[in-house]
């Protein structure tokens, strides 16, 4: 099945150029200027991936973002954001916002091809026929997307759910800050290993008691073990 793609980006020449190379490279893409004209589309079809550009006409990326991402039809669908700002801060605002991924432009049609295929497969279905993760009294439903610790549930944002089930899924395997900001925030780009740290500590203090199962590995990383 061919994956859609779809291209909310507001400088045309850019967004036919995305479109063509993307159909041209066993995609199925579309693209759109606007949130109106993207919301519209999403009442008919949902895509596969989303890129987003953030300075757009009306409403920008950021709260484009935060709309797909509390609702319920769109919550899962995975996006890479693009965008001419390169700063730190802009790109941590999107992953923790629930991007997927951050692209800076200007970019590499291969680059965007090869984060596109990153990013599809990391949200593809899962061979795991475990649904329920668990260690202690902490306990994760991945089809519920939820998280309870003493049958309390917790609320985390996208990436610190997405960060405790990469932890639990490799219970008791030292990982390097590296490999989570790449398996997690789908980037490893030198420097913004940080934003685990900062997400580590927030889900210790979000899972409270629970939290002492994440451990600090000095110098290395980070490890979820009893």
């Amino acid at each position: 099945m061919v994956p859609i793609i779809y291209c909310v980006e507001d400088d045309e020449n850019i967004r036919e150029l995305i479109v063509y190379a993307l159909n041209n490279n066993k995609f199925k893409a579309k693209g759109f200027e606007s949130w109106s004209e993207l919301s519209k589309e999403l009442e008919l079809e949902a895509p596969d991936l989303l890129l987003l550009d953030i300075m757009l006409p009306g409403d920008d990326g950021y709260t484009i973002l935060d709309t797909l991402r509390n609702h319920s039809r769109t919550k899962d669908i995975p996006i890479i954001m693009i965008s001419a700002k390169t700063s730190e801060y802009d790109k941590v605002k999107g992953l923790d916002m629930g991007a997927d991924d951050y692209i800076s432009k200007p970019f590499g049609v291969m680059e965007l091809i090869s984060r596109i295929n990153a990013v599809l497969r990391r949200s593809g279905p899962q061979n795991n026929n475990e649904n329920i993760l668990t260690i202690g009294n902490l306990i994760v439903d991945l089809d519920k997307r939820s998280v309870s610790v003493d049958q309390r549930e917790i609320n985390l944002t996208f990436k610190e759910f997405e960060l405790l089930c990469y932890l639990l899924l490799n219970k008791d395997l030292v990982l390097s800050r590296d490999k989570i900001m790449l398996e997690v925030w789908g980037t490893d780009f030198e420097g913004e290993s940080r934003t685990v740290d900062v997400h580590i500590r927030t889900l210790r203090l979000k899972l409270g008691e629970a939290g002492k199962y994440i451990q600090t590995i000095r110098n290395v990383g980070y490890k979820i073990g009893g």
